[in-house]
């Protein structure tokens, strides 16, 4: 009996002590062996050029010498090079935070590349003093950045740093997941109870560890008086400490169909919302209404639009071309900032210049030019109010709380007989009430006095296009035909950019090369292409040489339709987000080829997406009277696809690819 228990102690502490093991990650800094470079394929991505073995950050909250509190990050990364596509991984940048002459401080970086060499471990250490450089993004962004020295493939690589910083609402966010897998990802989070951060968590990547427990804590900060002597200030306060572990989190990498990366990567944020006992409590955040209060006060936004702004009399005749319906107003006065203005630049929120200065130099960025849309709508007695949004490729915002740096975007509001129309005159051909497909991301909100929150989303754009083929024999044994496009509002948009900036020649140069045949293009024809508020038609005849062998492969869909499946990735770790929903038909009317019969024509079929009825394709063929009848359609109802449907999408992509690829077989007649 005793031997038993011994055995059963010995087999506990083994397993508390496996338990344990698990809880941390066993790389440390400066702690590396023959053994890290044994491993050169990873379970969790046969096919990673590169893979994070550990990534571990922390922040604390300490007093400082000028009587507040600091920000103390660190930040500790193993990482391995398996080949020369993993360099990538050694390129790293640093983010800091500058206003003023106040900046985040970059502490005791290290940084050491490992490699072996006949049987040992050699390091080479970042020279700090000359291969680290300093780039200065915006006004308020700074970044330390450096590559890792004597790199190869197989090279273990690792850093440490800290970061102090006096801004307390820039608690640094963490990123669990990125272009690489991660093996284990940590961060640990200490926070006095008189600072409270709104926590914004994203990401579809389970927590292997999500912790928190509290604990008192002794503060002390410093205050240098003006006399040269330092008043210290102690007291206690509880603390929270938070810790967040990931393992095995696979890379994360831009597949079709994705906004941007930003919205799905596994990660953690932090918003300053108060400051609590034993400080005079304030609410730091706010509210949507005092947030946009404020920015109608700004002079670099609102401020202008209060005025009466005289100056604007010398244009207005001309911008309204005296129209006075109020529709017809808005429009003419839409068409005049359009047409006239050059935007400079995009993704901004507030003015660089005055927006007098903005219509005498005929040019801004997109923020100024919408924004004097707003003066000259109001200067025509018309409802107008700016809105701010952030693209699909800047990100999503958060309807709860006035995060202002998650907008990146202003577009214009105004109600005309009860009607809303949203408008950006800086994009050089969009029509009255358009908006780019970019700016439907979901949550926006009007700057007026009650922060109006409107939703602009991509299931409400719907991309119709039509296309109708007919082809005859021409008598000498080829065929020719003609084609009428009919395409969508987004599509319009792409043919007049590449007529504007490519001509007549490479338009019909695409369309030829699109046939996959020998081709001559004749008499085309572009409908509406300088009418904005419409769709373009397109227009056009072909002769076409034809095969003369005893069988002839033919595809019905004439360089239309899908040559390869949008979703190529087996598996899929976030959502698919289409731009818009979408109803293609492909029409066709064919002459059997003079001299051939019919062989074999592809099978009909009839699919839907789902239950729901989400997605529908239609493949129809038959044959009457030497005459040849097609009709494809695809349709797809929603935009949004969760990680789990993906494969239900992919097969049935893979299915409309498999039909528009399938050929005809004629054969010689006897």
């Amino acid at each position: 009996m005793k031997r038993r228990l011994t055995t059963c102690l010995i087999v506990t502490i083994f397993c508390t002590l496996q338990v344990f093991a698990q809880d941390r990650s066993p790389a440390r800094f400066g702690k590396v062996s023959s053994e890290d470079f044994s491993q050169a394929i990873y379970d969790i991505d046969s096919n990673a050029s590169a893979v994070v073995i550990a990534d571990i950050g922390s922040t604390e909250i300490e007093g400082n010498n000028k009587g507040g509190f600091s920000l103390v990050f660190k930040n500790y990364r193993r990482a391995r090079v398996l080949n020369k596509n993993g360099y990538g991984i050694g390129d790293v940048r640093i983010t800091l935070y500058t206003n003023g002459n106040a900046e985040e401080e970059l502490l005791n970086l290290k940084a050491v590349t490992y490699n072996v060499e006949h049987g040992k471990v050699v390091e080479t250490k970042l020279d700090t003093r000359s291969s680290v450089f300093t780039e200065r993004m915006d006004k308020n962004t700074i970044v330390k950045k450096f590559i890792f020295p004597d790199i190869r493939e197989g090279s273990v690589i690792e850093f440490q740093y800290s970061i102090r910083s006096d801004f307390i609402f820039n608690l640094q966010p963490w990123e669990f997941q990125g272009g690489y897998p991660r093996l284990w990802s940590e961060y640990a989070v200490s926070l006095p109870e008189f600072y409270y951060y709104v926590t914004l968590s994203q990401g579809y990547q389970p927590y292997y560890i999500k912790e928190q427990k509290s604990r008192p804590g002794t503060f002390i900060h410093a205050d240098a008086g003006g006399t040269g002597s330092t008043e210290r200030t102690r007291f206690e306060a509880m603390v929270t400490d938070y810790r967040w572990v990931m393992r095995n989190v696979p890379a994360l990498k831009e597949e079709s169909y994705t906004s941007t990366l930003d919205n799905h990567i596994a990660k953690i944020e932090f918003q300053l919302a108060e400051v609590r006992q034993p400080y005079t409590p304030q609410n730091i955040m706010g509210s949507w209404e005092q947030a946009f209060e404020d920015l109608l006060k700004d002079e670099d936004f609102g401020y202008a639009l209060s005025r009466d702004n005289p100056w604007l009399n010398d244009v207005m005749f001309s911008a309204t071309r005296g129209a006075v319906q109020p529709l017809q107003r808005a429009k003419n006065i839409y068409e005049y900032i359009r047409d006239n203005m050059t935007c400079t630049g995009y993704n901004s929120t507030q003015l660089a210049q005055p927006l007098r200065n903005v219509l005498r130099n005929r040019s801004g960025t997109e923020a100024e030019i919408n924004l004097l849309l707003v003066a000259m709508l109001r200067k025509a007695d018309l409802h107008a109010e700016p809105v701010l949004l952030s693209t699909r490729s800047h990100g999503y915002t958060y309807p709860m709380y006035p995060l202002m740096s998650r907008f990146n975007y202003v577009i214009v509001r105004t109600i005309i007989d009860s009607r809303e129309y949203y408008l950006d005159a800086s994009e050089p051909r969009m029509g009255f009430g358009r908006l780019g497909y970019d700016c439907y991301n979901g949550h926006a909100r009007v700057v007026n006095a009650e922060a109006t929150p409107v939703e602009l989303v991509p299931d409400s754009l719907l991309e119709r296009s039509t296309t109708s083929v007919f082809i005859m024999n021409n008598g000498n044994g080829d065929l020719e035909g003609s084609v009428q496009h009919s395409a969508g509002y987004y599509e319009s948009g792409r043919i007049r950019y590449e007529m504007k900036e490519k001509g007549n020649g490479e338009f019909e140069g695409s369309i030829k090369k699109s046939f996959h045949a020998d081709v001559e293009i004749k008499n085309i024809v572009i409908d509406s292409l300088d009418k904005y508020d419409e769709p373009v038609a397109v227009r056009y005849d072909f002769d076409m040489k034809q095969e003369k062998g005893d069988i002839i492969y033919l595809n019905p869909m004439f360089g239309e339709g899908y040559k390869e499946n949008p979703f190529k990735s087996a598996n899929r770790y976030y959502p698919v987000e289409m731009p818009y929903t979408m109803d293609q038909t492909y029409l066709l009317q064919m002459g059997v080829p003079e001299g051939y019969e019919t062989d074999e024509l592809p099978r009909q079929v009839m699919v839907k997406l789902n239950e729901e009825d989400d997605g529908l394709f239609e493949y129809r063929i038959t044959e009457a009277g030497g005459t040849i009848s097609m009709r494809s359609r695809l349709r797809i109802n929603r935009t949004y696809f969760q990680p789990e449907e993906y494969s239900m999408l992919r097969e049935f992509f893979s299915l409309v690819v498999k039909k528009h690829n399938e050929q005809i077989v004629f054969k010689k007649k006897k």
